[in-house]
């Protein structure tokens, strides 16, 4: 196959910031006259971040390049090799380590070709002959067949990077892509795409305080952070949204366990570092997705990250939830999220976002960054730098707008988590696509593996234990551990300080039963509030008053029938293994719900059948 390389385009896009050529949209054919894998940091697991040099050629002259990560998948399907033929789709002309290089952002493989092209010279003088025995090449393997394959990138307006005034100097705005801690003297232009709250500690070596920001261009992502007085001169400046040049900060080796964001180096943000927002962000994306359906959202590992989108079906209240590490109240809530795959996931906000949320009309929500769960199910989880967008202007989003209004708001899904809320299909909270009958429950064997099973059933209160039916807990806000009388004075040993009197909290086993069996349940303070209607507090403040007033109470709560959403587990006391149901959650029947799913099952063609 003969193919014509785009002669002359070497040296114009090697002059191109020199003379303001803007060729963006020139989509030269080239040649990969040689490749070198760039040894990879330490730390570095992921080869989706494998660096690539290039010499890359116009049949009269080469120079040297990079490949970005998104093209990596056709450098490992060895679609792009050695005297591989490309059309250079997205691309940017950057200094690296004080050369001038063709950074390569998108390409589409046009034929293998046997060998080089012409005779190409070094657009800066000297044979190609020198520049590729100064290089180590990859092996030449099998060529493979021509393919048309576009990287998933899209085309950027303008692909030509510019000088930037910063600090009172010109200088080379790098790609993101192409830092590492081996450089100086670089400028970056990049949009803040999530920005964090200013967090705060304090331990034997003093206090302090940080906060950091994501930051991406074209080629790709990487995250900032700064502490103590760096956060009182940059927080306020540095706004989600809005591209900046920044420079003169610190390049380091990413520390994984703090981001998902996939780069092996981050930024520190030092006193010296100069930040100024720019005018001009019409060549800086605002977000690159990579979205998971629900059904995708099945093959992945627990604590995996992705970026998913779909319609928010229900809105949880918020509640707050005790951290065991920092013993801290955290508050938190749960959306419920659909897609045109038929099914449902819980998702929960924390903090901020989680007191903050407010969202209508069941709006299309992008997530970027989020934790996959197992716990109850599949079930996603928003990361302190996980970002969200509601109602984006965006292909997949107006997809699923189109598809919700028509079809989906009066479907019903399938949860994949358990106690998620998904129209008709739940009921207050618990999942009628997973009601069973406690008949069904026992002869299943839900709780007899090494994970905890979840179900939901609708059940009757037969009876309550009145005998311990709450125990004394410390009043301290998000502490709830039981403390002991001594001597008049109440004692947490957990807080060290002692009360005049605790805050009663429930501990309720009752026997429930439906049609076909009976079962005892174990909840707490939640179920006793829901059952009762009344705190703890009261209810032991009526019985040391008068304990026949408090037989009736839990004589009248019997005979209520209640939806519940229970969690059943194998339990080993006095070594004695039994199943134990606890209830993560009750509601009272919903007759209206209750009416409607009937009605909807009676219209159903099968039904009318």
């Amino acid at each position: 196959m003969q193919v014509e390389l785009s002669g002359g385009m070497i040296k114009r896009l090697f002059n191109s910031q020199d003379t303001g050529e803007d060729l963006s949209t020139s989509q030269p054919i080239l040649q990969v006259i040689s490749m070198k894998k760039v040894d990879p940091p330490p730390n570095a697991t992921n080869h989706s971040s494998d660096r690539w040099r290039t010499i890359i050629s116009d049949g009269e002259h080469f120079m040297q390049g990079m490949f970005a990560t998104q093209v990596n998948g056709l450098i490992e399907a060895h679609e792009i090799q050695k005297n591989t033929v490309i059309a250079v789709e997205n691309f940017s002309c950057s200094y690296l380590q004080g050369k001038r290089l063709l950074i390569i952002m998108a390409a589409r493989v046009i034929t293998q070709a046997g060998e080089k092209i012409g005779k190409p010279e070094n657009v800066q003088g000297g044979a190609a002959a020198a520049a590729e025995s100064s290089a180590p090449q990859t092996p030449n393997p099998a060529p493979s067949p021509s393919t048309t394959t576009t990287t998933p990138v899209p085309h950027a307006q303008s692909r030509q990077q510019s000088s930037a005034k910063v600090g009172g100097k010109a200088n080379s705005i790098y790609p993101i892509e192409g830092l590492s801690p081996y450089q100086n003297n670089w400028t970056i232009k990049a949009r803040v795409t999530q920005k964090t709250d200013v967090k705060t500690w304090s331990n034997q070596r003093g206090e302090g305080k940080l906060f950091s920001v994501t930051l991406m261009d074209e080629t790709g992502e990487i995250r900032a952070t700064g502490f103590n007085s760096v956060v009182d001169e940059l927080y306020d400046k540095l706004q989600e949204g809005n591209v900046y040049y920044i420079s003169k900060a610190r390049v380091n080796l990413a520390k994984k366990k703090f981001s998902n964001i996939q780069n092996d180096y981050e930024l520190a943000l030092e006193r010296n570092t100069e930040v100024e927002e720019c005018p001009d962000a019409s060549n800086v994306p605002a977000v690159r997705y990579n979205f998971v359906n629900l059904n995708g959202l099945e093959e992945l590992q627990k604590d995996a990250t992705c970026d998913f989108i779909g319609v928010i079906k229900d809105v949880g209240d918020l509640g707050t939830i005790t951290s065991k590490a920092s013993n801290k109240t955290v508050a938190k809530r749960d959306l419920t999220l659909v897609d045109q795959t038929g099914k449902s996931v819980r998702l929960t906000l924390w903090g901020a976002q989680a007191e903050q949320f407010n969202a209508d009309d069941s709006p299309v929500v992008a997530f970027k960054g989020v934790k996959v769960g197992d716990f109850g199910g599949r079930s996603l989880s928003m990361y302190s730098s996980s970002t969200m967008s509601i109602n984006p202007d965006i292909t997949e989003a107006h997809s699923l707008r189109g598809w919700y209004d028509a079809l989906g708001s009066g479907q019903n899904f399938t949860s994949m988590s358990s106690g998620s809320n998904a129209g008709s299909s739940t009921m207050g909270g618990v999942s009628r696509d997973e009601m069973r009958t406690l008949f069904d429950v026992k002869e299943s064997g839900l709780g007899t593996s090494d994970k905890a099973d979840y179900f939901s059933c609708r059940a009757t209160i037969m009876h309550i234990k009145g005998d311990n039916i709450s125990y004394p807990a410390c009043p301290t806000e998000g502490c709830n551990k039981k403390v002991v009388d001594i001597g008049g004075q109440w004692r947490c040993e957990k807080c060290d300080r002692s009360f005049e009197r605790p805050e009663h909290r429930y501990i309720m086993s009752m026997a429930v039963a439906d049609h076909t069996a009976q079962a005892w349940l174990q909840g707490f303070n939640d179920v006793g509030l829901a059952v009762f209607g009344m705190s703890a507090n009261e209810l032991v403040d009526i019985k040391e008053r008068d304990e026949p007033a408090y037989n009736v109470i839990l004589h009248k709560s019997n005979c209520a029938t209640f939806n519940f959403a229970c969690r059943a587990k194998q339990d080993t006391y006095n070594d004695q293994t039994r199943i134990r149901y606890g209830i993560s959650r009750l509601t009272p029947l919903d007759y209206k719900a209750e009416m409607r799913a009937l009605k909807t099952i009676l219209q159903s063609p099968w039904a009318r059948a």
